[in-house]
């Protein structure tokens, strides 16, 4: 018997979605900050054992949109109601019961077996966590509720556990040896984005957007070259630095991550361009990859 199924990871900006993932997945495949808004697409993690292919998906906080990226944003997110074979809805020990009731309420109505997590309980005590998981139970009567630490590892194996035992019987969607569905290119710009959420401050990482646009792959070698887009001039120099040093440090970061990420050499090349508005263009949305063709 082969169990496989889409196990679809929703919830308000910030509270470790990411974090569970890639503790799920056992990979960084999502990037991960402290910023909200971090998570931008929708992406797929998969597990594979002999008798299971678990296909997560990370998806973007919950936001009420103020721009059309934002929009997107909220369609991954709501698309992945319509999917899952699980629901995972991720909460924390500080996020508001009232937030995004509207989603809440999808969230409860949707038929597939929901698993409520409530993460980052290394931060409260034990009786604050009993009245969390009795209020949540209140609004989420069908919900089986799982207190957790992403961060620390702290039952995410019971998460995991549950999820196979709750998978339907299936065959596998995708090839046993293949990790996700995004491309290289995608890490690469994920990778080079979470280095501007880490070093710039204020408005600059939300106006930020990054595009592979060379990714040569040698035997010993990755030659990328990168473009960041801004919306203003204004920003480009801030992203570029006094005497490029910002942008040089981002690169330096990245470059080392990237690294990683393939297990080979990689020359980066980054440069800075101005889309303005870029945010709010529905051609430059479908570039960056956040409208469907």
């Amino acid at each position: 018997m082969h169990k496989s199924g889409f196990v679809n990871i929703v919830g308000n900006p910030n509270v470790g979605k990411s974090t569970l993932m890639n503790a799920l997945v056992g990979e960084r495949i999502s990037i991960i900050t402290s910023k909200a808004q971090t998570t931008r697409h929708r992406i797929l993690g998969i597990v594979n054992g002999d008798d299971f292919q678990i296909v997560y998906s990370d998806t973007p906080g919950v936001l009420k949109p103020n721009y059309r990226l934002q929009e997107s944003m909220l369609k991954f997110s709501t698309s992945a109601l319509t999917d899952a074979d699980v629901l995972l809805y991720v909460t924390d020990v500080h996020d508001s019961f009232e937030k995004n009731r509207d989603f809440v309420e999808k969230v409860i109505q949707n038929p597939a077996p929901l698993l409520l997590i409530i993460n980052k309980i290394d931060l409260i005590d034990q009786e604050r966590l009993i009245e969390l998981v009795e209020r949540w139970k209140a609004l989420m009567p069908r919900a089986e509720i799982i207190p957790i630490s992403a961060l620390n590892k702290f039952n995410v194996e019971h998460v995991f556990n549950r999820i196979k035992e709750l998978l339907p019987e299936s065959p596998p969607f995708f090839d046993k040896d293949q990790l996700t569905d995004k491309p290289a290119r995608f890490f690469v710009n994920e990778i080079i984005r979470e280095k501007i959420l880490l070093n710039y401050e204020k408005e600059i990482p939300y106006s930020v957007e990054v595009e592979v646009e060379q990714f040569l792959e040698e035997d010993n070698l990755i030659r990328i070259r990168a473009v960041i887009y801004v919306e203003r001039e204004s920003q480009k120099g801030i992203i570029i630095g006094h005497g490029g040093k910002a942008l040089k440090k981002v690169g330096m970061e990245a470059r080392k991550d990237i690294e990683a990420f393939f297990d080979k050499k990689v020359f980066l090349e980054l440069f800075v361009k101005v889309e303005k508005d870029w945010r709010n263009k529905e051609s430059k949305l479908r570039t960056f990859g956040y409208k469907p063709e």
